[in-house]
């Protein structure tokens, strides 16, 4: 009966280390997605603020120059919101794919686990 014991103890020590290395994994696979999604909303800041300059020297050009240059200044400043747009979107996907921060898949592990813990004790 002892031996028992042991080895059920044994055993469900090995589980929780298991656990506890899945829920390891899994909070480090979402902060990369996080960060990553983080760095690419940080792009979208600076192209948005280059996108402003080129919209200010565009709105310059438009006033004190014929209309070449003027065109070929928006057609930069356009070039850049749609960077930024681009940007962002796919940051914004990088934070909802790491969203909500919690380790799913090990918390769905652990309720099974216990579960079959309980459903072993009373048998």
């Amino acid at each position: 009966m002892s031996e028992l014991v042991q080895r059920a103890s044994q055993q469900l020590t090995e589980l929780v280390r298991g656990e506890l290395r899945l829920a390891q994994a899994e909070m480090r696979e979402k902060g990369e997605r996080y960060g990553r999604g983080g760095g690419l909303f940080g792009g979208a800041g600076v192209v948005g603020l280059l996108t402003l300059q080129a919209l200010v020297a565009t709105v310059i050009a438009a006033l004190a120059v014929p209309l070449p240059v003027w065109a070929a200044a928006l057609i930069v400043t356009a070039a850049l919101g749609v960077i930024t747009a681009a940007l962002a979107v796919t940051g914004r996907k990088q934070i909802g794919r790491a969203a909500p921060p919690a380790p799913e898949q090990t918390i769905e592990n652990v309720k099974a686990d216990l579960a079959e813990i309980k459903e072993s004790a009373h048998r």
